[in-house]
């Protein structure tokens, strides 16, 4: 696999993290309250790598579109660690696996996890990503959900040239132990890729999608049912049809045959 050989500090600071390969990507055989704890002991100063330990998610329309777009496949293995955030490659774990993921690891579930644990242990968070008006209200919301955390810093992701650069540079001024990167698939990983060299301070950066949508109030949630069997990308696709048909419906078909062609029962 091509993670191993790439990302050697990032491979020691997770080597005692059990994998699963489904659908042609290292997993993270982690559950939510496991995963929150890594982050929170990844960004304890003793265990600092001297650069941000790169965590990302992937779902079908993730393995999809790494297996036809090269680019984005790169991206996604140069991550340190990747959490399934999709009921599907739970389930088709489940079926092929002695040792199968334990859980789905939604980005919006482990947010608020991480975000209590965090309260509790000290640590910072830098929210970047979003328009100006989703990322206020994102930071309002979870500031009043959670009035002990420090949130040392936050932005919308509309930024590019010298304000993007503007802004990498004050953020690791601030140096947040979570740095959470809202600005889509593969904008988020590639910004994780370029600016990594200039984020010396930040703990752990953990790419978010559309997080802060959620976080803001502006999207709901699927109702539990649709989320346990793996059908929250129809309530999305029925909540912003415009935006998701065409792309669920090109990738779905081709994640189903991913999930059952490309998997490993265990690996580290």
């Amino acid at each position: 696999m091509l993670e191993r050989r790439v990302n050697l500090d990032g491979r020691a600071a997770t080597a005692e993290v059990p994998r699963i390969t489904v659908g042609g990507l290292r997993m993270a055989a982690l559950d939510l309250e496991a995963t929150a704890d890594f982050m929170i002991e990844a960004t304890d100063p003793r265990h600092r790598i001297g650069r941000p330990l790169y965590m990302t998610s992937a779902n079908g329309e993730v393995l999809a579109r790494c297996s036809t777009e090269p680019q984005t496949e790169r991206l996604f293995r140069a991550a340190d660690l990747i959490n399934a955030d999709g009921q599907p490659l739970v389930a088709a774990s489940k079926l092929q696996s002695w040792f199968p993921l334990p859980e789905r690891v939604a980005t919006t579930d482990l947010f608020h996890i991480v975000a209590r644990k965090a309260e509790v242990a000290g640590r910072t968070f830098y929210m970047l990503g979003a328009s100006e008006e989703e990322n206020a209200a994102a930071v309002r919301r979870v500031q009043n959900m959670y009035p002990k955390l420090k949130i040392v810093g936050h932005s919308h992701g509309y930024l590019d040239g010298d304000a993007l650069r503007a802004k990498v540079e004050e953020i690791n001024a601030l140096a947040p132990d979570c740095l959470w990167v809202a600005l889509g698939v593969p904008s988020e990983q590639a910004f994780v890729e370029k600016y990594t060299p200039l984020l010396t301070n930040v703990g752990v950066i953990k790419t978010s999608g559309g997080l802060f949508n959620f976080l803001s109030g502006s999207r709901s949630r699927a109702p539990q049912w649709m989320q346990r069997i793996g059908l929250e990308w129809a309530w999305r696709t029925w909540l912003e049809p415009r935006r998701l048909f065409w792309r669920y419906l090109t990738t779905n078909p081709r994640a189903i045959y991913l999930l059952f062609s490309r998997n490993r029962p265990f690996n580290r």
